[in-house]
């Protein structure tokens, strides 16, 4: 049997509780827990319980699996979702300086691609 790994998962949450601009206070009190609980969670020095788990991926707008591992392979619908969250935080000079950058990758891609294959 796999032994679930709460550190892991701690970090997971913490990584997407960031880079959805929540601190540890507000999601706290959203999922009604303790901040202190949170806390525990994040650092894996408590088991979350399945509720709290649920709650959480409902508030963070992920699936369970996206908070118990950290897998590298997600869908593009997961993608656009991702940058649309990241691009709703910018600035309109921002937007204009990733879309160039996304321009300019894009077609690196294209030539790397295409040389290999």
């Amino acid at each position: 049997m796999k032994q679930i790994n709460y550190i892991e998962i701690g970090q997971n949450i913490r990584k997407i509780r960031k880079s959805r601009g929540f601190s540890q206070e507000q999601l706290a009190e959203k999922i009604d827990i303790s901040v202190t609980h949170m806390s525990h969670i994040e650092t894996g020095n408590t088991k979350l319980s399945l509720p709290v788990l649920i709650t959480l991926a409902d508030e963070l707008n992920v699936k369970c699996d996206d908070l118990i591992s950290d897998h590298s392979r997600k869908s593009k619908d997961d993608y656009i979702n991702e940058f649309s969250d990241l691009v709703s935080q910018c600035s309109p000079a921002e937007i204009n300086v990733l879309m160039d950058v996304l321009k300019a990758t894009k077609s690196a891609i294209k030539l790397y691609i295409s040389d290999d294959f």
